[in-house]
């Protein structure tokens, strides 16, 4: 039987330690990689030389949508496996849209999670079908990808000008993206745009 190599990233460390204990248990999977950052997602699968790679979302450094991409991008034979806490029907899109393999909530049982490294290495795509059913009914994204920068940007209370510096647009631009973005979400605000572009993912 030949080995799965698998890599596992994922910033909280108790869970990390936990997924790879329990996928370690298959006989089948060995866990060759262990990272805590989206940023060291694509060193560690060219030195361990992986087979998949098990993304969690939120991470420091680069969110696991970014690093699907930066993997689909560098080494197109590793298998992506984006695994959220947050079963959010946009992350789902976004997941795909990078070229993710599959996408599951972390609360899944360690046998799915491994039954999905071994489809996805089979050529076929796992989703969800609990966000699969919700991604569909919500549709796509209404905003534009520089209408979610400037949302981005001001989820941490970012000033129109402190947000203009951040991403090099003048601000009257940043006061049009966030306007066409608060009225594409039916927000009374921009504070508001963002707590409802975050709940669906698409932040």
């Amino acid at each position: 039987m030949s080995m799965i190599r698998l890599l596992l990233a994922e910033d909280q460390s108790m869970v990390r330690e936990a997924l790879a204990a329990l996928l370690g248990l298959e006989p089948d999977i060995e866990v060759v990689a262990q990272v805590a950052r989206g940023d060291e997602v694509l060193a560690a699968a060219t030195e361990h030389q992986v087979d998949v790679a098990l993304l969690d979302i939120e991470m420091p450094g680069m969110t696991g949508i970014e690093a699907t991409a930066e993997l689909r991008r560098a080494l197109p034979g590793v298998k992506v496996v984006v695994v959220t806490t947050f079963g959010r029907p946009g992350y789902l899109r976004r997941a795909m849209e990078s070229g993710a393999d599959a996408f599951l909530v972390k609360d899944a049982p360690a046998s799915q999670l491994a039954e999905a490294v071994r489809k996805v290495l089979a050529g076929e795509r796992v989703i969800d079908p609990t966000l699969a059913a919700a991604a569909l009914a919500d549709g796509a994204s209404p905003l534009t990808e520089r209408e979610r920068d400037v949302l981005r940007t001001a989820a941490d209370g970012a000033t129109n000008a402190e947000i203009a510096a951040a991403l090099h647009l003048s601000q009257g631009t940043v006061r049009n993206y966030l306007s066409m973005a608060i009225q594409k979400m039916a927000a009374r605000n921009r504070a508001e745009a963002v707590r409802m572009a975050r709940e669906k993912g698409w932040l």
